[in-house]
């Protein structure tokens, strides 16, 4: 009797503590996750002087490296002559308006002389006290001022159009100075740009590599921040252990570097697709040599910030979700 009840007590013992089970579901693949931002040049140039140490902490605006900005100097100094320049432009046209506008008003003036002549000439031919070829000169004197003032009306025309056709036109509102401007911001900025300054806070890794003389390509990556204000956990739980992981469950995850000490948070978010339909080559699984493997999802979680123990990315961990439902209520 007692060989029958001792196994059978072992039996039920041992089925209902795994009925009981199952509400936390843990896996020990997972890892810490920061964003990790590229650093590189937007201008190319040999580096002068380096900052920052490996792994200092800096903030947004923070200067990394500078390259040699002789280049760009002289650069922006040619772009300060080719502004100046157009802007002259402009007021030489400027005055050109002026001038042949002034030489119309002249014109108009001597025609207007000119018509007066022709009344008085034509009046005392009418009278019989002046000859015809009196009256014939000024006639001409007439068509000749009329030629001077369409020519000083066509100068003018002219002037305006060198200026765009709009005498009003802001000087830097012209588009050869419009250019130069451009052209002087390009390279404003790139003188500007010749100070490497950190996008966003952070530590500042892989500036080790840097050395003063080393040329630098504008978009080559060349160092790295990770946001380490930015921290969560990517767990791979196997498909078979989603079943009642939820948004919004309570998490608690073990750091590998800090054996013994648990860190709080929640699943944030569920992997919409296994890792390996991401793949650069998915598998192909129409093949006469399948063989069946559990697939693994992503299970984002949050974690409290803890200053004590500070996390790093890449650290290994170990992930238990809360999931609040017993093996024995799934049965329910």
């Amino acid at each position: 009797m007692l060989m029958i009840s001792v196994p059978l007590l072992l039996a039920i013992g041992g089925g209902y503590v795994w009925l009981t089970g199952g509400r936390y579901v843990t896996t020990d693949n997972a890892y810490v996750h920061q964003p990790m931002v590229s650093v590189s040049s937007d201008v190319a140039g040999r580096i002068v002087s380096v900052e920052v140490a490996e792994n200092q902490h800096v903030a947004a605006g923070t200067p990394l490296f500078h390259l040699d900005p002789e280049p760009y100097r002289i650069a922006m100094d040619e772009a300060d002559a080719a502004l100046a320049a157009a802007r002259l432009s402009v007021t030489q046209l400027r005055s050109a308006v002026a001038t042949a506008q002034a030489k119309l008003v002249a014109a108009e003036h001597i025609k207007n002389v000119r018509d007066r002549e022709y009344e008085r000439q034509q009046a005392l031919e009418n009278r019989g006290i002046s000859s015809s070829a009196a009256l014939d000169e000024t006639t001409r004197a007439v068509y000749t001022a009329e030629n001077d003032v369409n020519l000083a009306r066509e100068g003018v025309a002219a002037a305006v159009a060198a200026l765009g056709g709009d005498e009003s036109i802001a000087t830097d509102d012209f588009p050869a100075v419009r250019a130069a401007l451009a052209k002087r911001e390009a390279a404003e900025r790139n003188l500007r740009k010749a100070e490497v300054v950190a996008s966003v806070s952070g530590i500042v890794s892989q500036v080790g590599s840097l050395n003063v003389g080393q040329y630098v390509t504008p978009g080559a990556s060349v160092a790295s921040i990770v946001e380490n204000q930015d921290t969560w956990i990517e767990a791979n739980y196997k498909e078979t252990e989603l079943e009642t992981i939820r948004i919004g469950q309570p998490v608690e995850v073990e750091i590998d570097a800090y054996p013994g000490e648990k860190l709080h948070g929640a699943v944030e978010s569920i992997g919409s697709a296994t890792g390996s339909q991401f793949a650069l080559i998915p598998a192909q699984n129409a093949t006469g040599n399948w063989v069946k493997v559990v697939q693994r999802l992503t299970v984002r979680v949050s974690v409290d910030p803890d200053e004590a123990h500070p996390l790093r990315n890449g650290m290994s961990a170990t992930v238990s979700v809360d999931t609040g439902a017993s093996r024995l209520d799934k049965l329910r």
